[in-house]
């Protein structure tokens, strides 16, 4: 049984890419392996400065997860505010960090030339990142490929690190699904929220259908064979078995396939697959207590794990100064 964590910013309404992309791996972790997953509001910081929409960002992004069934009696779960361990581990390990290999980091460059208004939070994003992943001993670090240069970071660190120290933090390995790291957008681009692009899971059905309508697609005639590589074809078959996915293959191929007919099918198919998260996150929001009582624990749990790293870094660093 190996440490797997991964995290999410609390950052608005969870989309289809989240789920596929990244959380229904964490669900499926926690039956096999000890899941750390925690919804990372220092993050958020770097992009948002509404203390009340961060406020409700978080809370509505744990309701999310633990609708789409992570559990917290299987994991541990938690905000990371709660386990402010990490926010010294980050200082910590700054101080072996080349400035050059943050500098490269072109998640920073995309951000910037997206618009985003550039602060030193989201220039060391890569390190409070790598922070989260090495405070707490994780082993697998299931990623996106937007985020695989953000591990390889957080690996570069903690070999920087025990070569000056000690073999004592964990080099932590990726995890990437070939198949979901990249799911597409509405506009053929990655899903997010910062491209205005994502299908949500939550919310008004209507709006999920207005946006799955929206879809781009080429204007290749009816009688003509279309193109696999889509974004609709591609969000599709997250949905779909592998013998489903098989069919649409087919139809695809196929003269006489009509993209409008498509998304509709689209439509029914994910607001059905989602229908019972969504019961079940109306009946949590409606027993917050329970909410609440579990994300306390999940810290508990958090800490007593960043204690025991974050004691064994103090000491070799120093910083534990009584100790020899």
């Amino acid at each position: 049984m190996k440490r797997v964590l991964s995290g999410i910013q609390p950052s608005g309404s969870l989309h289809v890419g989240n789920y596929f992309g990244m959380m229904n791996r964490m669900i499926k972790y926690q039956d096999e392996n000890e899941l750390f997953s925690c919804i990372v509001n220092y993050h958020a910081l770097t992009t948002s400065n509404d203390p009340e929409v961060l406020r409700e960002n978080t809370i509505n992004a744990t309701l999310d997860f633990f609708a789409l069934g992570l559990d917290p009696e299987k994991s541990t779960f938690w905000i990371q505010g709660d386990v402010p361990h990490v926010t010294e581990f980050t200082w910590i390990i700054s101080n072996v960090t080349n400035v050059g290999l943050i500098e490269r980091s072109t998640s920073y460059k995309d951000k910037i030339s997206k618009g985003v208004i550039p602060n030193m939070g989201l220039f060391s994003y890569p390190l409070l990142m790598a922070s989260d992943i090495l405070c707490f001993g994780s082993e697998i670090v299931p990623v996106g490929k937007d985020q695989k240069q953000h591990l390889e970071i957080a690996r570069d660190i903690a070999v920087r690190f025990n070569n000056i120290y000690g073999d004592i933090l964990v080099i932590p390995e990726e995890d990437i699904d070939k198949d979901t790291q990249l799911v597409p957008g509405t506009d053929g681009q990655k899903m997010s929220k910062s491209y205005n692009n994502i299908i949500p899971i939550f919310g008004d059905e209507s709006f999920i259908k207005k946006q799955i309508m929206s879809i781009v697609t080429d204007s290749t005639p009816v009688d003509q064979p279309k193109d696999l590589n889509s974004p609709l074809y591609r969000l599709f078959t997250l949905f779909l078995s592998d013998k489903d996915k098989k069919i649409l293959e087919n139809k695809f191929l196929s003269p006489g396939l009509q993209y409008g007919k498509v998304k509709a099918d689209l439509c029914d198919t994910a607001i059905e697959y989602f229908r019972p998260f969504r019961d079940k996150r109306d009946y949590l929001s409606k027993n917050l207590d329970y909410v609440f009582n579990q994300l306390a624990i999940g810290s508990e749990k958090a800490t007593l794990v960043a204690d025991q790293i974050i004691d064994k870094v103090r000491t070799v660093t120093g910083l534990n100064y009584s100790t020899k």
